[in-house]
């Protein structure tokens, strides 16, 4: 006979004050340092905000600590009135939700008939799994993106990373811990692994598609090298090459205030714009983290461990 939920919760509270000091200890410890991590983590994050945001002049005093002063939105404004730097941004969305998509869907064709039985699905395997260890390099890269006619266009950037291996193998051992009676049971009803594919085993996969959408958006948002390397026309940059532009530039202006203190104002000036734009670029995936949390946490552990 099951015990009743008063019982339940009786038994639980009792062991939590049955338990000794050594464990409470640990338990005390453990809190600790999930709050310092939490602290060293945020405050980068939580000073460039308050730099964004507070009097220029103040910031070029080392005034600002832990605490806006002179609160004010200019760098922000002068961001929003850049027309190159609101180009690069709709460039990176551009670039991180077709490359996401492009990612995830090349991923899960690759990965799918890999659970199934398919002749050679061994040697295929190999040579995929191979890639991962094996690369011609930056320079045969660019010859074949160059051949291909890519260059200077959005594909060169979207194409060539289109598949990642370990988050293929990641989306393959999840695939493959799906019941095998299903795929069986939907053949028999007349179904073909196209129907099977879209109408029953991606809908069972959520967590694992979830994760490798997070996985390759974060990647697309944060990555500027193809970019250098492939891009030649300033309309086609996303905001990382411009905020590389701007921190460098207010690296240098740092340099030359060194020298000479009458033009502070232009340094104070760059060091807000500097991290104002910082804090544009990785707001959006700040925002979209929590959604997708319960999701990304489950697909790795599930496309880690199912086997």
């Amino acid at each position: 006979m099951e015990r009743s939920s008063v019982e339940v919760l009786t038994a639980v509270r009792a062991k939590r004050k049955s338990r000794g000091f050594g464990s409470l200890l640990f338990d005390s410890l453990n809190y600790a340092l999930l709050l310092l991590l939490v602290i060293v983590t945020l405050y980068p994050i939580y000073y460039m905000a308050i730099i964004s945001v507070s009097d220029g002049l103040l910031v070029s005093r080392g005034d600002v600590r832990f605490f806006p002063s002179g609160f004010n939105l200019e760098a922000y404004k002068t961001i929003l009135e850049d027309p190159a730097i609101i180009r690069s941004y709709g460039n990176t969305f551009l670039y991180t939700t077709l490359g996401t998509l492009i990612n995830v869907a090349l991923t899960a064709l690759c990965a799918y008939p890999l659970t199934r039985k398919l002749q050679g699905k061994t040697v295929f395997t190999v040579l995929i799994v191979l890639t991962m260890f094996f690369h011609g390099g930056m320079i045969p890269s660019y010859l074949v993106v160059n051949n291909l006619g890519l260059l200077d266009s959005m594909w060169a950037i979207l194409l060539p990373p289109a598949i990642n291996v370990w988050y293929m193998i990641m989306m393959r051992t999840f695939f493959a811990g799906i019941p095998g009676e299903i795929h069986e049971s939907a053949l028999m009803d007349g179904a073909n692994d196209l129907v099977i594919f879209l109408r029953i085993v991606l809908p069972l996969s959520v967590p694992v598609l979830a994760t490798m959408t997070m996985f390759y958006a974060v990647w697309h948002w944060n990555s500027f090298f193809p970019s250098m390397i492939y891009l030649n026309d300033q309309k086609l940059f996303p905001v990382q090459i411009i905020m590389r532009k701007i921190v460098v530039a207010g690296q240098m202006g740092n340099q030359s205030m060194a020298a000479s203190g009458s033009e502070i104002g232009v340094l104070v000036s760059a060091e807000n714009i500097k991290y104002a734009v910082i804090i544009i670029t990785i707001l959006p995936i700040l925002l979209v983290y929590p959604f997708v949390q319960k999701y990304f946490v489950k697909g790795v552990m599930v496309g880690a461990l199912k086997g």
